[in-house]
């Protein structure tokens, strides 16, 4: 298809007309999530950028407006060659900025204390509190090349690449990395947190609305990376109990089994474990899977306790030694004494 150059100014026009159509089917689920910690940081993301555009639109207007007023054709405009400074002018030029960057500090340094990952949540929403006694849904996370695993340890069950909670309940993630460093992202429940090998991070969360939502990593880990996806389920406690009793019904995930597991693998289907060895995740966390391999905590364990040892040899030796400069000084004559003692003999 051609066009002329008199239809192609037409045709950019009928493009820009239906942008607005085009981009409707963007998605915008971080402004719009289903989690209370989400929902959070999409206003704090909001209320950020709606006061940078206090700066940036008057400063786009008046380059406008300036361009327009002082331009060569416009001889009417004032020319003032030794003009040189205006103190009003640069109050405003540097406060507001300034008064910007200080209101933005303020909302980072709050909203970073109050939605950190770590942080145990004291609330379902902006109108519940949570309920005394509840019981958070704990979840152990292990990003595998190229696909997620997740424990429930007090359910005694686990899958790959589905992932569910009820809705309103509190979920505690602890999460860590088989190889390389991933990074475990669903937007509409909360922002995303790093998964690194021999190393644990955590993420408090909780999903307000049933649902079936996109997870994924938001780190590259490599050549499956673009496949490494999941489905994150919300749902009513009913429907959560149905399915952990459908998981229920499946094989037994252990050590060995988890070996074939960590394998390499792409565009993996789900799998459900109805029961999983109860020291795995901490032995993948220690990076000591099969026990061919000491354990990392029991190494550090070894190592503190060596160095305790050698400290208190050490602390052992040089007391003796100090103790035996005091000893050989109190015994040893010196012979600053000596020479005192010769010369009053000799008077």
């Amino acid at each position: 298809m051609k066009f002329s150059a008199s239809s192609t100014p037409t045709f950019r026009s009928a493009l820009l007309c239906l942008s607005p159509i085009l981009l409707a089917g963007c998605s915008t689920v971080v402004l719009n999530p289903s989690g209370d910690i989400a929902l959070q940081q999409g206003r704090l993301l909001l209320i950020s950028t709606m006061l940078m555009l206090l700066i940036i639109v008057p400063v786009i207007a008046l380059i406008c407006v300036f361009s327009w007023k002082y331009r060569q054709s416009n001889t009417e405009a004032r020319y003032d060659p030794e003009w040189d400074h205006s103190t009003s002018l640069e109050l405003i030029i540097w406060g507001a900025p300034l008064l910007i960057i200080i209101v933005l500090g303020l909302l980072t340094w709050i909203g970073t204390h109050t939605l950190d990952p770590y942080r145990k949540l004291d609330r379902l929403d902006a109108a519940r509190p949570i309920p005394l006694n509840t019981k958070a849904l704990r979840v152990e996370v292990v990003a595998l090349d190229w696909k997620w695993l997740f424990i429930y340890p007090d359910l005694n069950i686990a899958t790959v690449n589905e992932l569910a909670a009820p809705v309103d309940v509190p979920i505690v993630f602890t999460i860590t990395a088989s190889t390389v460093m991933n990074s475990f992202s669903i937007p509409a429940l909360a922002g995303q947190i790093y998964a690194m090998p021999g190393m644990q991070t955590k993420l408090n969360a909780v999903i307000n609305r049933a649902g079936v939502y996109d997870g994924f990593s938001a780190n590259y880990s490599g050549a499956g990376f673009s496949d490494m996806k999941f489905k994150f389920h919300g749902m009513d406690q009913t429907a959560f109990n149905q399915w952990v009793q459908t998981v229920k019904a499946e094989k037994m995930l252990d050590s060995q089994g988890y070996v074939q597991l960590e394998k390499p693998s792409i565009r993996v289907p789900v799998i459900h474990f109805g029961s999983v060895d109860a020291n795995l995740y901490h032995t993948i966390l220690n990076r000591c899977v099969g026990g061919n391999a000491m354990c990392m905590d029991q190494m550090m364990m070894v190592d503190a306790q060596s160095n305790k040892r050698t400290s208190s040899v050490a602390n052992i030796t040089t007391k003796a030694i100090r103790f035996a400069e005091i000893d050989n000084a109190i015994c040893t004559t010196t012979p600053s004494l000596v020479k005192v003692n010769n010369n009053a003999r000799a008077n």
